[in-house]
């Protein structure tokens, strides 16, 4: 079994899909081994993207993270890194497959509804970075 990170961003968020994007979730089969809801800090926020930092987006990233709650999530599954970016489709709503989340939920590039991680390292990390090892259950 592999694990993964989701979260909901601010956008759906706000918007109320929180609850639907979780019944796509649990659909598709995944177990949710950890959630919380919580609203980012700059620094946290900063700190989560770092990755990032170099590139012309950034800050607008960290503006958009901090402008309310979101939901993260440690997923399981087999293969769940690669089922969760099925699951939520690609980056840019407008290319996204019919039914994937972001196609049902985002409106732009870059308010997608949805984070996922993009290999079973950053998994790793993300998860790490939202849940320690006794907020995961599972």
């Amino acid at each position: 079994m592999e694990r993964t990170l989701m979260m909901i961003k601010p956008d759906a968020v706000a918007a109320g899909h929180s609850g639907a994007i979780l019944a796509h979730v649990e659909k598709a089969g995944f177990k949710i081994v950890g959630m919380k809801k919580l609203h980012l800090s700059q620094a946290q926020a900063e700190a989560f993207y770092a990755v990032h930092r170099e590139r012309k987006f950034f800050g607008e990233l960290v503006e958009f993270m901090t402008e309310g709650p979101i939901v993260a999530a440690c997923l399981q599954a087999e293969g769940a890194v690669k089922l969760w970016r099925d699951v939520m489709g690609a980056t840019n709503p407008a290319e996204a497959g019919e039914g994937t989340i972001r196609k049902l939920y985002g409106t732009d590039i870059g308010r997608n509804a949805t984070h996922g991680s993009d290999s079973a390292e950053n998994a790793a990390i993300e998860s790490a970075f939202f849940f320690s090892g006794l907020e995961l259950v599972g």
